[in-house]
């Protein structure tokens, strides 16, 4: 009996099956879940006195943008006796050091760390200068409107939520002149956005936005491997404790698209290796019988996804064997060409001007999966370098 056929024909759909589950069927089914089972709603209502805030930014070489980030900070509608800014030089060699010392006069601290270490070992330097009850986590790109924080400081009134996301917003960085560049990742951005609202409306979020998130100081104080994503980890031992991890759409974040979509694959290439890894470090919440809901979240929204690169390629091999026997087969041949044509020639301009969604979207749908690919060979290699090296987004 010839089995060619028949394990083609698996290839085919079960690579078929797993892009519709992880892309459409599992929001789908978190809507639907949600029809049955409602976590509590998040309590956002403001507290009669603000907690103490920290907050903590990594930064290497920013001496073109920190300046603007740290006004962005200080203008923001929070109590400033209640507020600590804490910025995290990881040993820039610009003028970036002399500019924070600048604002020191107004509560702003820098803690310089000789050798560069990596964003996660920034952070856990960090925890032993932290002043308040909630750590909040940004970025140097990263903008805020003057309401922000007390949105995503008001999740912590309630006590079952032990971190609180902000809501990112992809803009135009400001280098492009407003020009929109790279509408895939503004898309995906917002894709992301509405799945994080359907797990906190079950039960909570998987992973925290790297950008902006607030987490109770007890639950940051645990140190991170500095080869692992903070955020990803803060995330998974949030629900490991048994706290909720939310996502608060009302605190909004502006987060700068990069035009470049070969630093966005540089980007992409490094927080997957190290999302892999952070999973790997927590593999316990893959449970089921013991997390539940979470684990079945876990599985789909990240492992689903980091496989498909791999199934796409064996269904390709399936299809090219059925094309010999099959009409349809060949079709699918060809519109997969067609979609590797326009993502091609997306990637290939995109760093050349602004691209119409035609060739942005499968250009960015592209980048993503080769780096979930790259990625997943680099854990099997080994590399666990934590040295970062910030993706140049320049200011919104």
């Amino acid at each position: 009996m010839n089995l060619i056929e028949p394990v083609a024909l698996f290839l085919v759909l079960g690579a078929a099956v797993l892009f519709v589950y992880a892309y459409l069927a599992y929001p789908a089914s978190l809507w639907v879940l949600g029809r049955f089972v409602k976590a509590a709603p998040v309590d956002t209502k403001e507290p009669d006195e603000w907690p103490v805030v920290s907050i903590t930014v990594p930064v290497f070489n920013e001496e073109h943008q920190v300046a603007s980030l740290v006004e962005n900070l200080l203008a923001l509608d929070y109590p400033p006796e209640r507020r600590h800014i804490l910025i995290v030089s990881d040993a820039s060699s610009d003028g970036t050091d002399d500019i924070v010392r600048g604002f020191g006069a107004e509560g702003v601290e820098l803690l310089r760390l000789e050798q560069r270490g990596g964003k996660t070992r920034a952070e856990n330097a960090a925890l032993s200068r932290l002043r308040g009850e909630i750590v909040v986590n940004t970025d140097a790109s990263i903008r805020f409107p003057p309401d922000s924080l007390k949105r995503l400081v008001s999740a912590f009134s309630d006590p079952a939520v032990g971190l609180a996301s902000g809501r990112d917003v992809s803009v135009p960085a400001a280098p492009d002149g407003g020009r929109e560049s790279n509408l895939g990742e503004s898309g995906y951005v917002d894709y992301e956005m509405s799945i994080r609202d359907l797990e906190t409306g079950i039960s909570g979020i998987v992973g925290a936005s790297g950008c902006y998130y607030g987490i109770r100081r007890d639950l940051h104080t645990t140190m991170v491997p500095e080869s692992l994503s903070r955020d990803f980890a803060a995330a998974l031992n949030t629900t490991e404790q048994g706290y909720r991890a939310v996502s608060v759409p009302d605190a909004i974040c502006w987060v700068p698209r990069t035009s470049s979509l070969r630093k966005e694959y540089g980007r992409k290439v490094r927080t997957i290796t190290r999302g892999m890894e952070t999973l790997h470090f927590k593999k316990a919440l893959l449970n089921p019988f013991r997390f539940g809901i979470p684990a079945w979240m876990l599985l789909s929204h990240k492992i689903c996804r980091w496989a498909l690169p791999w199934a796409s390629a064996l269904a390709v091999l399936g299809l090219v064997a059925l094309s010999f026997s099959h009409a349809w087969a060949r079709y699918g041949l060809g519109l997969f060409g067609l979609f590797l044509l326009l993502a091609g020639a997306g990637w290939f301009f995109a760093d050349r001007k602004a691209l119409p969604k035609v060739l942005s979207i499968p250009a960015f749908v592209l980048v993503g999966n080769v780096a979930a690919a790259h990625a997943f060979l680099r854990v099997l290699q080994g590399d666990r370098s934590p040295i970062w090296e910030p993706t140049r987004r320049g200011p919104s």
